[in-house]
């Protein structure tokens, strides 16, 4: 049995008993933060999938750019929107006008490091954000599901041996996770007390194409590819789950269409590395060495292990990741490697961060220095 933290949240397995709809076809969906990383690839997944309207709303911060979904623009299927999800006026006159059936809700602040410097934001965007749509979705007539992806962190850092089911309590430990947490109970009290039609889905790490790179596995590629040290927080053996995120899109279809009304599923690939066998990963396939590891002082309450279970989620729905991690990791090398086109424009600001973050500067024009065709 999971030993319960202080601070934990016990929540239930299901928010409440909500009304039976027919889920299985959705033409009109409304995501949010599609052009971001994971939201990108879940545009091309719903488009690619038939469906007959499909509304992005995206504030273009950080990480996410119109480029990631700019060879959507001419499907006349396809609308974006720029705006934020705390605007209630727009996210009213959206769900309303383009006559909305689900929301698939992933737009979020997520980097924990952004969190520890600047935590209002997260509050703003992951909290408030995440209040006005379900207050939009409950007020308008035809959205029949509304779908929010959450995270592993909500639950806290796991103890050795244990993985969490979906029953484990919420004890998240950094503003990033607390405020993902508040709104994974947000939604579940508009599920228990006004019926709304929800599914929760609470993945671990996510890798693959068009990551913001100062994220783990975009910025170990691009340093490794210029010789530039990889900075590994504290000894490097902090535990993570590693998921290709089209494995996390076909999660979201199939909860989208077959999930339980009210249901929360963990989903993850069940397999573990540490950030350290990670890194050397990403320089051997690079053909770097581990010397350029270079351990700096370790984050605040730089949780030790996430580890969840999604038995419920293949139990229930069918489904199974499809990329291992070795693959998935191969796969993702090769399409920063054969997209030059698309880090070179954010290297600027991935340069700044560095920089800011790890007190460490470039020289020159380093990102830029070599051919974009040479992996070395």
């Amino acid at each position: 049995m999971t030993p319960v933290p202080e601070y934990g949240l016990s929540p239930p397995t299901s928010y409440g008993n909500i009304r039976a709809v027919d889920r299985e076809c959705f033409a009109r969906v409304l995501v949010t933060g599609g052009c971001g990383f994971i939201g990108s690839a879940l545009l091309r997944r719903l488009l690619a999938g038939g469906v007959e309207r499909v509304v992005n709303l995206d504030a273009l911060t950080y990480a996410g750019r119109l480029a990631n979904q700019e060879e959507l623009a001419g499907d006349p299927r396809y609308r974006f929107v720029h705006g934020r999800v705390e605007d209630v006026a727009l996210v009213r006159e959206l769900l309303e006008a383009e006559a909305i059936e689900a929301v698939l809700h992933l737009a979020a602040e997520s980097h924990v490091d952004r969190s520890l410097r600047a935590p209002q934001i997260f509050v703003t965007t992951n909290v408030v954000g995440t209040s006005v749509l379900l207050e939009a979705a409950l007020r308008a007539p035809s959205v029949r599901r509304f779908l929010l992806l959450s995270t592993d962190e909500v639950y806290g850092p796991t103890p050795e041996g244990t993985s969490f089911d979906e029953g484990a309590p919420l004890a998240p430990t950094n503003p990033y996770a607390a405020s993902k947490a508040a709104a994974d109970l947000l939604a579940g009290s508009y599920a228990r007390s006004f019926g709304l039609d929800l599914v929760v889905l609470r993945s671990s790490n996510n890798l693959g194409p068009r990551q913001a790179p100062e994220k783990l596995v975009p910025l170990a590629i691009l340093c490794a590819r210029e010789g530039l040290p990889i900075p590994i927080y504290g000894d490097g053996l902090q535990q993570r789950d590693w998921l290709h995120v089209e494995d996390c899109c076909t999660a979201i279809g199939d909860a989208l269409a077959r999930g339980e009304a009210g249901a929360v599923y963990n989903l993850s690939s069940g397999r573990t590395c540490s950030n350290l066998e990670l890194a050397r990963g990403i320089l051997a396939r690079l053909g770097r060495g581990p010397e350029l590891c270079a351990h700096v002082a370790d984050r605040p309450a730089h949780d030790r292990c996430y580890r969840i279970d999604s038995s419920r989620l293949r139990r229930e729905l069918g489904w199974a990741p499809a990329y291992e991690l070795e693959r998935a990791l191969d796969a993702t090398v090769a399409w920063y490697l054969d997209h030059p086109a698309w880090w070179q424009e954010v290297r600027e600001p991935f340069r700044t961060y560095y920089r800011e973050q790890y007190g460490r500067s470039f020289a020159g024009d380093d990102l830029a220095r070599k051919d974009p065709e040479d992996p070395r």
